[in-house]
């Protein structure tokens, strides 16, 4: 019998090598996507952050995530939705806890990214899911409190600025008032339980929920807002529980704040799917 070759040992600070990306094609209800796998499934539970050319936001928001040891607690996954600006170096990311990255390649924005992540994560076997914005305004260090929820059995997470031990750092005050006069009354109305800070998109969903035949998140309705609105509402209507925990939210002083809801048509497609959220015009 032939001896295996001996391995050679691989330098001190050789740099990692990862594999080529993945093409997963398109389906109904999912766009076309590329995975980028930088780790194994390690835990319990996900964490997906849409970006699209976040820069110095995403990179930064990944470092305070490493100082907390999120990477320790979920799987950090990236659904990008092509970005463009070097930001998304297979290197750096893995260097700052990243497990695996994902990048559409189909059609849709927002509502697309969060579909793809969703898709992955649900075929990968997590029992549960976290999302977060990649701007860096959300306290990425909050992550514990909802895993300790997730394990606690509830199906819906929502992480809010406004409740005790939250904060609410430069909030623009057109935002508050969207928030606290139309948005959290139209979804708690919706839900039948009230929510006080429903554009967050800083929360968690069971698997349980997620998968009920009931919800069906994965349709090609969703292109924008519109399955936050409908995810923030539909858990209670099926009678799974959810709670608030608190968040910080800070928005830079200063500068130009980073959102992708802006002038009139964002404001305007943000009510739509309000509207469509307390109709059911999203249900199955």
């Amino acid at each position: 019998m032939s001896e295996e070759p001996m391995r050679r040992p691989e330098p001190p600070n050789a740099e990692r090598r990862f594999s080529q990306p993945t093409a997963v094609p398109g389906q109904p209800g999912v766009p076309a996507y590329t995975v980028t796998e930088l780790g194994p499934r390690a835990a319990k539970y996900c964490l997906l952050i849409p970006i699209i050319n976040e820069g110095q936001r995403i990179l930064h928001e990944l470092d305070r995530g490493m100082a907390a040891g999120v990477p320790q607690q979920v799987d950090v996954i990236l659904c990008d939705g092509g970005s463009t600006d070097g930001s998304m170096a297979p290197k750096g990311l893995a260097a700052r806890g990243v497990n695996t990255l994902l990048v559409k390649t189909g059609p849709g924005k927002q509502g697309a990214q969060l579909r793809m992540g969703l898709h992955f994560a649900l075929e990968r076997g997590y029992e549960g899911v976290l999302t977060i914005d990649g701007n860096d305004k959300d306290s990425i260090e909050s992550v514990p409190l909802f895993v300790q929820k997730l394990d606690e059995g509830y199906g819906l997470v929502q992480g809010s600025r406004f409740i005790r031990g939250g904060e609410a750092v430069n909030t623009p005050l057109s935002r508050w008032l969207a928030v606290q006069l139309i948005h959290a009354p139209v979804i708690s109305l919706a839900a039948g339980q009230r929510f006080t800070d429903t554009t967050n998109a800083y929360r968690a969903y069971s698997r349980a929920y997620l998968t009920d035949p009931r919800v069906q998140p994965l349709r090609d309705i969703f292109m924008g807002y519109e399955l936050l609105a409908y995810l923030s509402v539909r858990a209670t209507q099926l009678g799974y529980t959810a709670c608030e925990v608190p968040v910080r939210r800070a928005y830079p002083k200063g500068e130009k704040t980073p959102t992708k809801i802006k002038g009139l048509k964002g404001n305007s497609d943000l009510l739509r799917c309000l509207w469509g959220a307390l109709t059911g015009k999203y249900n199955p």
